[in-house]
This record gives structure tokens, C-alpha cells and sequence, in this order.
């Protein structure tokens, strides 16, 4: 087969993967393939739309014509693909199929909602791609209370900007504290204080019963048996790898898509990319690594295999009450952490207790630029 190099999906990973590509090759046959409408934009800027007013159509960079003419790319929108044939080199969807010399896995996750009890469920409102918001951003900007379910990076993040928007807002989590897979319980609870002092309700250590409608709002039971009452609920509860599509076609899936250094599933020709892919354990979710992937996985695809190395990823909280940037570990018990406070923001430095290595760190305020010579200091994941 002469070479054609088919992705799915037209979120960061696989619009990182199509320049990564065009920057070595210009003319290599390449097609996308997204249940979306394939706009061009960049997903983090959904944190802080409310504070900046802005609609789903002011976050596109590029429109999808634009975007394919760009990069000479075929570009099949609102198209869901229903099977892979790797032995014949084959994607089926609607009534067609095309075939691929490469195939790339790029279908990102979906936002995870627990089952919920109540007729109030289905309102759950989820911000994880542009499409998302823009079928909810009418009903989000009239809504005068919000209730946030998950405190985690992107839950602090959007009720942060909620609340910096003029909403009245409720974060809630059955965790003990905020962000606790990124920030040490000293920060967190610096982060709490801050935001509680801004006016967010935070409920922290609180699990949801059920979601009712009653007449113009909702009404969240608790496992308490307490109410919390809402215009809107947002679930910002962490993400699911979409993994659907390689399991049904006999790729070798675990929490994502397996895939070997060289980003290559268990399936000859098939490789996967960005928060649908595991990577040594681990779906990372980050732009990060991300695009350092997309661009060893472009090298390889037109001929020069390239394994994946990744440094520390930089991690930048949106938070701009309390902004802060961290990489490494930062929440394991194993460390010992030395901080200095300062005027201008806060260094803290997490050592391995064992080796006494740097193994993390956080800076906040006008300390971020402290960050990059730290994130040097660190391994290689």
C-alpha cells in the first residue's frame, strides 16, 4: 500500500500529530477522521471562559476548512468511525471504509459522571471539548448559582473562574482536600482559605446521594442527607480514556490504549496518542507530553523510528488567585519538603526522603519563572 497515514480524532493529540507531520512532509497522504466538527482550538482556554466572556466560537483558532487547507489534509467531520480491520488495513464508518498504511489512535477521553441517582442526571453539564460547551453555554450564562462536582485541577479551575465571572459557587468532592493528587495538604489548604475567602462554598469530604429537578433549579442530595441547590451542575470529575474502538478491534487496552515507547499498540500499524493512550502505566493528560509525543510518533511514522522521551512535565494551575506551577511528585509520603516563603510567592522543593533527590516541586506568585531551571533538576519520567 502506498503510504497513507489515517488519525482519529481532531482534539490536541492528533492536530499536534498533523503539524508535527506537515513540518517533515508536506505531501504524505494524511486523513482525519472526528465525530466532531474539526475546529481548531485549545481546550485549556474552557477553564476560563466565564471570567473572560467568552463564547464556544471566540476559543476557535482555526475553523476545520481552514485548518485542513493549512496543513493539506483530508478532513471528514461529524463522521464516527465503527471498526477497525487490521489485518486488511481498514477503518469502516457509515456505509465506506479507507484504507491506511498507518493508523493513529488520537480519541481522547470523556468525563467521567458517576450513576447517580435521581431525574435530575441527565442536566449534568461536562466542559471536556469545545462541542460541550457550546451546546451549554447558553444555560451557563444565565445561570446565577453553579455547583461544581470535583475538586481536582479542572474543577478548582472552573469554579475559581465561575466565581471570578460573578456566580455564585459550590465546590463539592467526597476528597478531603483540593487537588490532592497534584498539592500537598499545606498548599491545599492555602488554596482552600483563598478561594473560601472569595466567596466559593467549598464542601470538601461530601459524596452526592442524588440530582433532582425541582421546578427552575436542581437539588443535590448528599450522602448526609444535606441539600445543595443549583441552576447548574458541572461535573469535573476526571476523564476516561476512550478505549471503546481499539478493545472492540482487538488492541490491547488497560486504563488506555497499551502502547510501546514508540507509541504502537498491540496491533501492527496502529499506534495511539494523547489522553486515550498508557504509556509505562500511565495516561497522561497533559499538553506536554503530549505534544513531545506527537512528534517522536511523526518521525517514526514517515520512516525514522523515534522512541518516546519525556522529561518532567511542567504543570500550570489556572488559578489565578493563587497561581501556581508544579511538576514531579508532589504528593507521595516518601518526602520531605523544604519551603521558603517569600514577598513576591512560595518555592517549595519536594526531596525523595530516601535518596534525597529533588523529586517535585510547587512555586506560586511571581515565582513561576523559578520553575524551569527546577524542572531541569528533574528525571526523566
Amino acid at each position: 500500500m502506498n503510504k497513507h497515514i489515517v488519525i482519529i480524532g481532531s482534539g490536541f493529540a492528533a492536530y499536534q500529530l498533523v503539524k508535527s507531520l506537515r513540518k517533515q512532509n508536506e505531501l504524505t497522504p494524511i486523513t482525519v477522521i472526528t465525530a466532531d466538527n474539526g475546529d481548531d482550538y485549545s481546550k485549556p482556554d474552557l477553564s476560563h471562559v466565564f471570567s473572560q466572556q467568552q463564547t464556544a466560537n471566540d476559543l476557535i483558532k482555526q475553523t476545520a476548512d481552514d485548518f485542513a487547507r493549512a496543513n493539506n489534509i483530508t478532513l471528514m467531520p461529524n463522521t464516527r468511525v465503527k471498526a477497525i480491520d487490521s489485518t486488511k488495513q481498514v477503518v469502516h464508518f457509515n456505509d465506506h471504509c479507507i484504507g491506511y498504511s498507518d493508523l493513529v489512535l488520537a480519541t481522547g477521553a470523556t468525563s467521567f459522571i458517576p450513576p447517580f441517582s435521581g431525574n435530575g442526571t441527565d442536566e449534568i453539564v461536562t466542559l471536556n471539548s469545545l462541542m460541550e460547551y457550546e451546546e451549554q453555554q447558553d444555560k451557563l450564562a444565565t445561570a446565577k448559582s453553579v455547583l461544581v462536582l470535583g475538586a481536582g485541577l479542572i474543577g478548582t479551575e472552573i469554579a475559581m473562574d465561575l466565581a471570578t465571572s460573578g456566580k455564585k459557587v459550590t465546590l463539592l468532592d467526597r476528597a478531603t482536600s483540593l487537588m490532592p493528587t497534584l498539592l500537598p495538604s499545606f498548599i491545599s489548604a492555602n488554596l482552600y482559605q483563598t478561594m473560601q475567602e472569595k466567596g466559593v462554598d467549598i464542601k470538601l469530604g461530601k459524596e452526592v446521594k442524588t440530582i433532582t429537578r425541582h421546578h427552575q433549579e436542581l437539588i443535590v442530595t448528599l450522602q448526609d442527607d444535606s441539600y445543595q441547590h443549583a441552576d447548574v451542575i458541572i461535573a469535573a470529575m476526571g476523564l476516561a480514556p476512550n478505549t471503546q474502538l481499539a478493545q472492540e478491534s482487538g488492541i490491547d487496552v488497560a486504563k488506555g490504549i497499551l502502547v510501546n515507547q514508540h507509541m504502537q499498540t498491540s496491533v501492527n500499524n496502529v499506534y495511539a496518542l494523547g489522553d486515550c493512550a498508557e504509556l509505562n502505566g500511565k495516561v497522561r493528560a497533559f499538553l506536554q507530553p503530549t505534544m513531545l509525543s506527537a512528534m517522536a510518533l511523526a518521525k517514526t511514522l514517515l520512516g525514522s523510528p523515534t522512541p518516546v522521551q519525556l522529561p518532567a512535565s511542567l504543570v500550570k494551575v489556572k488559578t489565578p488567585w493563587l497561581p501556581l506551577h508544579l511538576s514531579g511528585d508532589t504528593t507521595s509520603d516518601n518526602l520531605m519538603w523544604e519551603v521558603k516563603q517569600e514577598p513576591e510567592g512560595l518555592v517549595a522543593k519536594a526531596f525523595n526522603q530516601t535518596t534525597g533527590d529533588l523529586a517535585g516541586f510547587i512555586v506560586s506568585h511571581n515565582q513561576l519563572k523559578a520553575a524551569f531551571p527546577l524542572l531541569r533538576l528533574l528525571p526523566i519520567e
